[in-house]
């Protein structure tokens, strides 16, 4: 049997054997009631890793980032984000759809935006002809951007601009312990920071499903009745929690190991001739773009016969995203490949 190296995403990961084992050795309960040791173990090790009061356990980050748009609107409001951000892109209209929002987007460098271009977006509450802007999302790393990390000053002028106007602050960190590692920053800092924070166990940390969402205590008490409105009410879920117990005692460091072999595969894209252009590479995600005389869809299945896959994001970009289940050998075979594609 051939060795599928298969990088359209991180989510394409497997529980190790081990994960397995404390998936299998879990201790259990019914959540809804919060009787459920290890889910109340997770979310208790997260606030305290992000010294955040409280956290809530769910099934998918979309679910998680559409109730913490909720938490912070009220239908007809305005939420600011980037043009690529995944709240506005991946999540099936659901600010619109779970809320009554709309979103107003910033064309932001590579996913991320500036205080400077979110006050020129604020919508003035005396304007009754607008919506009302209440909050702001930001996305760490970005998706679209090519896992660009956001530097951690502007960020806090974006917070401060969110306190002189009010707004609630939100932040889409699905793959932000990527960004703690790569930057090495204090998860405290973001705590500080941000109203809210949401982070995926199923990418970078390997974990099969489960994000967590942090807050207050006030915010998160609203948090788990609309997480029950939107169908996230789990039962025996700790077998699930386990393998986020596992990976984050296990895989945070590890995410070192992708962040250098994404970097090694843009240096070889760089110096290939049908090779335009990279983005810059910072953390797992490379964004690559083709010669425009070539055909994406016949690159596609070149790789794929060579038993590669990679996924196309639109507007001629190329992904690759490096992953726990990608090991050094293929590593080793698909630069080869890289090297000596025609």
């Amino acid at each position: 049997m051939n060795m599928i190296i298969d990088l359209r995403s991180d989510t394409l990961t497997q529980p190790t054997p081990e994960m397995m084992e404390a998936i299998m050795n879990a201790k259990v309960g019914d959540d809804v009631f919060k009787e459920d040791t290890t889910v109340n173990e997770l979310e208790r090790r997260f606030a305290e890793l992000f010294g955040m009061e409280t956290a809530l356990y769910f099934p998918t980050g979309s679910m998680s980032n559409q109730v913490a748009i909720n938490l912070h609107t009220q239908p007809g409001d305005q939420l600011i984000c980037d043009k690529w951000a995944h709240v506005y892109n991946f999540e099936t209209g659901g600010a619109a759809f779970n809320s009554g929002v709309t979103c107003n987007l910033i064309d932001g460098d590579r996913g991320m935006i500036t205080a400077a271009a979110i006050e020129e977006a604020i919508s003035p509450i005396e304007n009754y002809h607008t919506p009302n802007t209440t909050l702001v999302c930001l996305e760490n790393t970005t998706n679209k951007g090519g896992g660009a990390c956001y530097d951690f000053k502007e960020i806090l002028k974006i917070r401060k601009l969110c306190d002189d106007y009010g707004l609630g602050f939100h932040l889409d960190g699905a793959r932000l312990m990527n960004a703690l590692v790569a930057k090495q920053e204090d998860p405290k800092d973001y705590g500080k920071v941000f109203d809210s924070i949401s982070i995926c166990l199923s990418k970078g940390l390997g974990a099969p499903i489960g994000t967590i969402l942090l807050g207050n205590k006030k915010l998160m008490q609203r948090a788990i009745r609309i997480r029950k409105v939107l169908g996230g009410a789990m039962r025996q879920v700790g077998f699930m929690a386990a393998a986020g117990l596992y990976a984050l005692d296990n895989h945070v460091e590890r995410l070192e190991e992708d962040h250098k072999k994404a970097f090694e595969i843009a240096a070889v894209l760089k110096k290939q001739e049908y090779i335009k252009n990279v983005e810059p590479t910072e953390t797992n995600i490379v964004i690559f773009y083709l010669k425009d005389n070539l055909d994406i869809n016949k690159f596609l299945s070149d790789m794929l016969e060579m038993d590669v896959k990679v996924s196309t994001m639109g507007q001629g970009k190329l992904r690759i995203v490096t992953h726990l289940d990608y090991t050094q050998e293929m590593h080793d075979k698909f630069l080869k490949i890289l090297e000596h594609y025609k």
